[in-house]
């Protein structure tokens, strides 16, 4: 199969023609001229032999041959060749790819790349060839794995390339140890610059290639379903980085031998995380277990895990303790009603800031609220305790010192973490959602159910919603009648009462009916758009009736649990019976016969008074007067 590239390239713009002997017709691109900087002329690349696969395609080792008018040159490239797109969307991800190139120019840590071309009707993305990764000089030590000095060196070189993507407003989505590449210097560098995020959106002739976005082993739970789990975030990455981490220090890839099936359900349904080894400077043990959170925003930024891991390069273990470590305090996810040190230090408090009391982690209401709302107007950096402020707050005289971890920052009416609505709504994805955050100059982001990625706009597009948590009763509004996920419904087509137990990032509920017995892998929960949704309480409830059908719901759980022990306690009732019977029967046959009467009599007492009359008068003619 042979593919033809004709390009006609006038000053301004550029019509380029893919002839393909697999086309049943002549497919025509236009772009202007900026779309596609460099377009590179298929009829110029020599593709050699192949190096790689993955799952979005496969590397190729090729030569890019230039001609002049005095010589001709060539020089080894990688060439990433994507798998086959469909016509009608080529256009579409040339004009990403193109946006990310622009995007890369001049970044330290990421591969060069040449340009952009199509051979055989498939996309193929130039790039310089590097002679080594890092999953390649894994391959070669004995057990696979790579010394504590190397994993820093390498994960602060790998921290600092993807803190350069992601300060472009660009993801990764795919690393892992053969995507890190390693230059002429053993630097780490980044090899994938966001193959996935190129083709988010993007109609994919392999549906297993839709269900998944990057290479699953290293894929964070948001990732298997964006626009229902997610959205996708920076924090994403941080999951793919820990990944490699792991896999550096212990030469097992996360979920070795695991089928995809297998790590969809370890992953997204059982919340389950790699293994982080023992013996790890605190600092990176830390950071590394962060970024494994379930919740996105409870993992660390990469300025975070940069701050670990070169605090912790010139660690030494002696005497067993570490040495020469950075003095930062690691603070306990419980000491601060459950919020992780990482989702904490986002707000980045200022002078000037009003703030108020934080809520507790999926609580509707808040407790103790020391400061209901005020402004900072101090930072106490001359304490020993890190991380204090002081508040003035209304009708208090002198500043309220609290620890900046009890705040959240209030701008513009909003905090990170409201439930909001959008004013302007659209079919496509949900109107309701959670703000994730606010700058201090209006600029917003938020999680919404439908969309792969932060929806982002100003505040005055937004307005509150109703607050939903783990624990409330809900159930579908009574004009919901085609819901965007299942729901359970009762006898009489009524729709089904079911308990809040998670919230995602972008305010999908994950709720569970605890009267619906599951066997095996069944699912047992269920999702559920807010916006489609209402609380369930009496002061709902118009009349009797519904209040004991309500009490019905609010009080189901206990019924298998009743069913069961039901079942146990009969059971159990059973086996003593047909002990007692069977030691009575063995003491009858072995006493005397005058003694018989006496037995049977005390053995009746357990049976009901007509039974034991009616059994022992026909055998009262047996026994001698």
């Amino acid at each position: 199969m042979a593919g033809k590239v004709i390009a006609n390239r006038p000053s301004t713009s550029f019509d380029f023609e893919i002839v393909d002997n697999e086309y049943d017709q002549l497919t025509t691109i236009g772009a202007s001229a900026n779309h596609i900087n460099p377009w590179i002329n298929a009829a110029s690349i020599k593709l050699r032999h192949r190096l790689g696969r993955g799952p979005f395609g496969d590397v190729w080792l090729a030569t890019h041959h230039q001609v002049t008018e005095d010589h001709e040159e060539y020089h080894e490239v990688a060439v990433k060749m994507l798998h086959h797109i469909k016509e009608d969307n080529i256009k579409v991800v040339l004009d990403k790819l193109n946006v990310l190139f622009s995007k890369t120019q001049g970044l330290q840590g990421a591969c060069l790349l040449h340009g952009v071309s199509v051979i055989s009707g498939k996309i193929c993305i130039v790039m310089k060839f590097y002679e080594g990764s890092v999953g390649d000089q894994m391959a070669r030590l004995k057990g696979g794995k790579l010394a504590l000095p190397d994993v820093l060196r390498y994960g602060i070189d790998l921290a600092q390339g993807i803190m350069e993507l992601h300060s472009k407003e660009s993801l990764i989505l795919n690393l892992k140890p053969f995507n890190i590449l390693l230059n002429g210097d053993d630097k780490a560098i980044l090899g994938d610059l966001g193959i996935p995020y190129v083709l988010l959106g993007v109609p994919l002739p392999s549906s297993d290639m839709t269900r998944r976005l990057g290479t699953p082993n290293y894929m964070a739970p948001e990732q298997w379903q964006p626009e229902v789990r997610g959205p996708l975030a920076f924090e994403t990455d941080s999951w793919g980085f820990g990944c490699s981490i792991v896999e550096m220090l212990t030469g097992v890839q996360p979920w070795c031998g695991k089928s995809i099936d297998e790590i969809y359900n370890a992953v997204v349904r059982r919340q389950e995380k790699p293994h982080v080894p023992d013996g790890l400077p605190p600092a990176v043990e830390n950071v590394i277990v962060g970024c494994f959170e379930y919740d996105f925003r409870s993992r660390p930024l990469m300025a975070d895990i940069l701050h670990a891991f070169e605090s912790s390069k010139n660690a030494a273990y002696h005497d067993g303790s570490w040495t020469n470590i950075g003095s930062r305090t690691i603070v306990e996810k419980s000491n601060w009603n459950g919020y992780t040190e990482w989702f904490l230090s986002k707000d980045h408090l200022q002078v000037g800031d009003m703030v108020r009391s934080r809520k507790p982690l999926n609580s509707c209401k808040p407790e103790n609220m020391v400061v209901p709302e005020g402004t900072i107007v101090g930072l106490d950096t001359d304490s020993n305790q890190n991380g204090f402020v002081l508040v003035r707050v209304h009708g208090i005289h002198d500043p309220v010192r609290v620890h900046g971890s009890t705040l959240e920052r209030v701008t513009f009416g909003l905090a990170a973490g409201d439930w909001v609505r959008l004013k302007k709504e659209n079919k496509k994805h949900s109107p309701i959602g959670i703000l994730h955050s606010i700058t201090r100059d209006g600029s917003v982001a938020v999680g919404i159910i439908g969309m792969e990625t932060l929806w982002k706009g100003v505040y005055s597009e937004l307005q509150m919603a109703e607050t939903y948590c783990v624990g409330q009763f809900v159930r579908l509004k009574a004009n919901v009648f085609s819901p965007r996920f299942q729901w359970l419904r009762k006898r009489g087509c009524e729709w089904a009462t079911g308990r809040v137990s998670q919230v995602l990032p972008n305010g999908c509920l994950v709720v569970k009916f605890p009267n619906r017995l599951t066997f095996g892998d069944e699912n047992s929960c269920f999702l559920a758009d807010p916006a489609e949704v209402e609380l369930v309480s009496f002061s709902t409830s118009p009349n009797m009736m519904k209040k004991y059908q309500h009490l019905e719901d609010f009080h189901w759980a206990v019924r298998p649990l009743l069913v069961s022990l039901g079942l146990f306690t009969a059971i159990k009732l059973g086996v003593c019976v047909g002990k007692k019977m069977g030691r009575s029967t063995a003491r009858n046959s072995e006493t005397p016969e005058n003694q018989q009467r006496g037995g049977d009599i005390a053995n009746a007492k357990w049976l009901p008074p007509n039974m034991a009359n009616i059994i022992f008068r026909e055998g009262v003619t047996t026994i001698p007067r």
